[in-house]
């Protein structure tokens, strides 16, 4: 489309800002050019009628005929409103959302023209409430959902960014926060969680928000496959790793919603019903084994979700904290069940091999590198000031499958490290697991020079002539 043949009110005020009486394109380019920087975009806006005239342009280039020029336009929006208030104000003045939405509904097959359009309404939306409420309004659920659905790189990272801002920056977040969970939302967020191939930064901002600070987490997940089948999907393990990131980054901040952590042990529970422990993967996650990783990263969760309270904080969580609910759900039977399934770490397999008076030993292998310590992680930060942890420990037989754990493994680095962590745990204020651990040791079942480490050793009782652990102050 040539000059002339755009009406005069739209065309006049651009071609004098270009100071140019040539093609539309070069006025275009001029204006591209020009809005580039802070202070030529602040020259622009001193002119009243550039933005409203673009608008107007935009509209009188209907797609796709001249799809070129259309796009060329949307570069100068966008640059008109990138940080200039008085353009992000003209935009929402003379109905620019309307304009836009109009514009993306006829070109949503056109990924270049919907990511221009995207970029115009990203660089609005982060300069306040009503501007962020206007592009809310137009483009909830329906036209974020068909954006969505391309699924191209190209047009996923300011969808992000246009969904974060808008919950972040809104007044009636809690509105906004409700919409992007229900049913609509979740399908707009489970197509960005697909498109996605890396921990993209507004995506694990939305995450956050969603899954960690709110309760969305089981949702979203469902809304990736039919897990209930026990089938899981390279984008079930993606969301959980982004999951187990962002809980082990805000460990101090915030908790892991009940929910989500109850959720969480239903994954590892049913990873672990379908998974044969018959073979397992030498590499650490991800493995890329749909199951081991829903696995090992619902391990993390729990653990991270288990961990970061303090005693204060414990005193005071009358309603029962996520190791309360963890626990009734029958935590603690599932991981000892789980180490039990395994063959002996690395270096208890070694002194086995060279007794001439033990049988071999027999177990599975581990499912990823990590694995035994993960399991173990999680019962040391469960056994923290817990007597009902530290006594059903040792009421299902488990204190000394613990104290085997206190040692280096070759498959699970840093297992001494949080076995000793665990064993600590499981001793402290607790004279019945001290006892039976005395006794063990007494008894030559258990060699456990570890124990001097965490400040304990064997005494015999001078009363009772019985084995007793004691702070080692020598």
């Amino acid at each position: 489309m040539e000059a002339c043949c755009i009406p005069e009110q739209v065309i006049q005020p651009l071609l004098l800002a270009s100071d140019s009486s040539h093609s539309l394109e070069e006025c275009l380019q001029f204006l591209i050019e020009a809005s580039k920087t802070d202070s030529g975009r602040s020259d622009l806006a001193s002119k009243a009628d550039i933005l409203p005239s673009i608008l107007a342009l935009l509209q009188l280039l209907p797609y796709p005929s001249p799809r070129h020029h259309l796009n060329l336009s949307l570069k100068v929006l966008r640059n008109l409103c990138a940080g200039e208030t008085r353009n992000q104000e003209a935009f929402v003045d003379h109905n620019g959302s309307v304009v836009i939405s109009e514009l993306l509904d006829s070109a949503i097959g056109d990924v270049e023209t919907v990511r221009f359009g995207l970029q115009v309404l990203a660089n609005v939306v982060v300069m306040g409430e009503n501007r962020q409420r206007d592009v809310w309004l137009r483009f909830f659920p329906e036209r974020f959902l068909a954006i969505s659905q391309l699924r191209r790189r190209e047009t996923f990272d300011p969808l992000c960014m246009i969904l974060y801002v808008c919950l972040d920056g809104s007044r009636s977040s809690s509105e906004i926060t409700s919409q992007l969970c229900s049913d609509d939302g979740l399908n707009i967020i489970a197509e960005t969680v697909r498109t996605s191939s890396s921990e993209d930064y507004w995506l694990k901002l939305l995450v956050s928000r969603l899954c960690v600070e709110g309760d969305c987490f089981p949702g979203l997940f469902s809304k990736l496959g039919h897990h209930k089948d026990s089938t899981f999907t390279s984008e079930h393990t993606f969301l959980l790793s982004m999951l187990s990131d962002i809980a082990n980054e805000r460990l101090k901040e915030v908790s892991i919603p009940k929910d989500t952590a109850h959720f969480v042990l239903g994954l590892l529970s049913q990873s672990v019903e379908v998974f044969d422990f018959v073979s397992g993967e030498k590499a650490e996650l991800p493995t890329g084994s749909a199951v081991i990783d829903v696995m090992g990263y619902s391990l993390v969760v729990i653990r991270d979700a288990c961990a970061g309270r303090s005693i204060q904080q414990l005193k005071n969580d009358s309603g029962g904290g996520n190791v309360d609910l963890l626990l009734s759900s029958g935590l603690i039977e599932l991981l000892l069940g789980l180490l039990r399934k395994l063959e002996p770490p690395t270096t208890i397999k070694k002194a086995l091999k060279q007794s001439p008076t033990s049988s071999s030993s027999s177990g599975n292998p581990c499912p990823y590198r990590g694995f035994r310590r993960d399991i173990v992680a999680v019962i040391g930060n469960c056994a923290y000031r817990r007597k009902e942890v530290q006594d059903e420990i040792r009421e299902r037989d488990g204190l000394f499958l613990m104290l085997q754990q206190c040692v280096t493994d070759d498959e699970n680095p840093f297992l001494r490290e949080w076995g000793l962590w665990c064993v600590r745990n499981l001793l402290e204020g607790n004279e019945e697991n001290q006892k039976v651990v005395a006794e063990l040791e007494m008894q030559g079942s258990v060699d456990v020079p570890q124990l001097r480490e965490i400040g304990l050793r064997v005494e015999i009782d001078p009363l009772t002539y019985r084995p007793k652990l004691v702070n080692d102050t020598t």
